[in-house]
């Protein structure tokens, strides 16, 4: 070493260290834009909202229609055959007049319990009754519905009186019975069932199986009334509760879909369309399923006492009794039948698609 010594001076930066620079500014914030007086606004950005897509309109069941349609030919078929079996031909006509013979048994008893049943059978019955079926149906906002039931109750009655005073004549085939003129249909059994089956298609859904059993009750301790008083023979009441059942089932047939059913609050999705099982109604399949059961036996007991006495088989009793109790039981079959199916209809032909 030379000996020389240099002080290095602490002031002085070391080699790589920066030296002092500017010092830091903060940034500051924006000013705040300032909108000149009676300057436009600009309009704040709107924000795109979803739209719920509307619940599709109610369509009816062009199936269930078409088997209304059906079950009204067979039922107008059904008048002409039951005139054709038990009007025109000598057995029926036997078969018909032993049972109104046998109403003789127990008449007077009976007749007590019938004959109030058949006041009930007036004007101002049907007035009413229509009068509540129409206002049913206004109600619930069914216009065409109201129109509907009241070309029903008119229909049928009309059809009956028609056919029994200026259509159908009733052959002397029996000339040891006082022929006493073509009676089929039955007038008093066609007013008590039109009115009872205007009230079912004018009801709400979940009633429909309530009234047709009431509907049925009263229809059928009307045709029974009846053939206690000897007013009718059992083909005519059959042959009315056919023509009901023709008007019925065409109606169903007709339905439109302002007359539809509509699915409850409890029974929508949020959207407002009506759940899966918003229309489910097994009371109406119970019903009808029972009202169908007691049809069958009441049925295929009748056809088989009614058979044995043309056979000329003994049946244990009286012949005229016993085809006076085949003919309650014909009664019973045929009423049930035409509830049950017309409540089957309507429920099915008023459910929406």
């Amino acid at each position: 070493m030379n000996g020389d010594t240099r002080e290095i001076s602490a002031a002085t930066p070391a080699a790589g260290d920066a030296g002092p620079g500017p010092a830091a500014v903060a940034p500051q914030p924006a000013a705040p834009r300032t909108v000149p007086p009676g300057a436009p606004q600009r309009p704040a950005p709107s924000v795109p909202v979803a739209r719920v897509p509307a619940p599709p309109r109610p369509q009816v069941r062009v199936g269930a229609q078409v088997t209304a349609a059906l079950v009204a030919l067979v039922a107008a078929f059904g008048v002409w055959a039951t005139y054709r079996v038990f009007v025109t031909t000598v057995p029926g006509q036997r078969l018909d007049e032993l049972a109104r013979d046998g109403a003789l048994y127990g008449q007077d008893s009976l007749w007590q319990v019938a004959e109030p049943v058949l006041d009930v059978v007036s004007v101002s019955f049907v007035v009413l009754g229509v009068g509540v079926a129409m206002a049913v149906a206004l109600v619930r906002r069914r216009w065409v519905l109201a129109l509907q039931v009241a070309v029903l109750v008119g229909g049928a009655n009309l059809t009956t009186q028609v056919l029994k005073h200026q259509l159908l004549e009733r052959p002397d085939l029996m000339p040891s019975v006082w022929n006493t003129g073509n009676t089929l249909p039955s007038g008093h059994t066609t007013v008590a069932a039109s009115v009872s089956v205007a009230l079912l298609l004018a009801t709400p859904r979940a009633w429909r199986p309530v009234v047709a059993l009431a509907g049925a009750a009263y229809t059928g301790a009307t045709g029974v009334s009846t053939l206690v008083g000897q007013w009718h023979r059992p083909s005519d009441v059959v042959a009315a509760l056919l023509v009901v059942l023709a008007w019925g089932a065409l109606v169903c047939a007709t339905t439109p879909a302002s007359s539809l059913d509509v699915a409850p609050r409890r029974r929508r999705l949020p959207s407002g369309e009506p759940r899966r099982t918003a229309f489910a109604t097994p009371g109406s399949s119970v019903v009808a399923g029972l009202m169908l059961l007691a049809a069958t036996a009441a049925g295929v007991l009748a056809g088989a006492g009614g058979l044995r006495l043309l056979e000329g088989a003994d049946v244990g009793v009286s012949d005229d009794v016993a085809a006076y109790a085949v003919g309650v039981l014909g009664t019973v079959a045929a009423t049930a039948v035409t509830f049950a199916l017309l409540l089957l209809l309507r429920q099915a032909t008023a459910r929406p698609r």
